[in-house]
C-alpha cells in the first residue's frame, strides 16, 4: 500500500487505532531499533495507525518506516526548531509542524487512542509522565502502555513501587500504567486487534 492509498482508507475511516509512540530519537544499541521496528509492523499489519514525535533517525525512525512497510498509516508531529535536528520524517501521510514542544505534544495526545512508551531517556520519560498522569487525573481514559523487554525502565519502576509504600505515589495510579514485555501484548493493551 502507497502514500496516497494509506491516505484513502484513512480517508475512508478505516484506518484502525491511532496508536502513539514515545521512544528515542538518539544513539542507541540496534536491539532497540528492532524493537521498535518490530512494534511498526505489528501496527501496520493490525490496520493501526502511528502518531510519532515526527522525526525519521533511531528508534522514531524506525518505527514509522516499519509501521508504512506493513501498510499503516504514520503521522509525524514535530516542533519547527527539531526539523533539521531531528530530521524530519518527510515520508509521513501527514507531517504537522509546529512552534512549540507544547503544541507538539497536545496534537499528539488529540490525536492518539492509545500510547506506547518505549526505551529512551528524558524526554521519553517526561512524555510518558505526562501522559500518564493526566489519564490518572481522568483528563483522558486511553490506554498508557509501557513496552520494556529489556528492563530498560526496571531501576525507575522499582523507584516508584518504592514510593507506593511512602503515600507520594498510589497504587491506583501505579496501576493506571500498563507494564508489558511483548509487542504482541502491548498492542493488545491498545485494543488494537486483527
Amino acid at each position: 500500500m502507497d502514500r496516497r492509498e494509506r491516505a484513502a482508507v484513512t480517508a475512508a475511516g478505516s484506518a484502525g487505532t491511532a496508536v502513539c509512540v514515545y521512544c528515542a530519537s538518539g544513539p542507541v544499541e540496534q536491539r532497540h531499533l528492532d524493537l521498535a521496528a518490530a512494534l511498526g509492523t505489528e501496527i501496520g499489519r493490525r490496520g493501526g495507525s502511528l502518531v510519532s514525535g515526527g522525526g525519521n533517525v533511531s528508534m522514531m525512525g524506525a518505527v514509522a518506516r516499519a509501521t508504512r512497510a506493513a501498510g499503516g498509516r504514520t503521522v509525524g508531529v514535530i516542533p519547527r526548531a527539531l526539523v533539521e535536528r531531528e530530521v524530519a520524517d518527510v515520508e509521513a501521510d501527514e507531517l504537522v509542524v509546529t512552534e512549540t514542544m507544547r503544541e507538539r505534544k497536545r496534537i499528539m495526545d488529540d490525536r492518539a487512542d492509545a500510547f506506547v512508551t518505549l526505551p529512551g531517556g528524558i524526554g521519553t520519560l517526561e512524555e510518558l509522565f505526562e501522559t500518564w498522569t493526566s489519564g490518572y487525573l481522568g483528563m483522558h481514559s486511553k490506554p498508557v502502555v509501557l513496552l520494556d523487554p529489556t528492563g530498560h525502565f526496571a531501576p525507575l519502576l522499582d523507584w516508584l513501587d518504592g514510593l507506593s509504600g511512602t503515600g507520594f505515589v498510589s497504587p491506583s495510579s501505579l496501576a493506571r500504567l500498563i507494564r508489558v514485555e511483548t509487542v504482541g501484548a502491548a498492542l493488545d493493551a491498545c485494543n488494537l486487534v486483527v
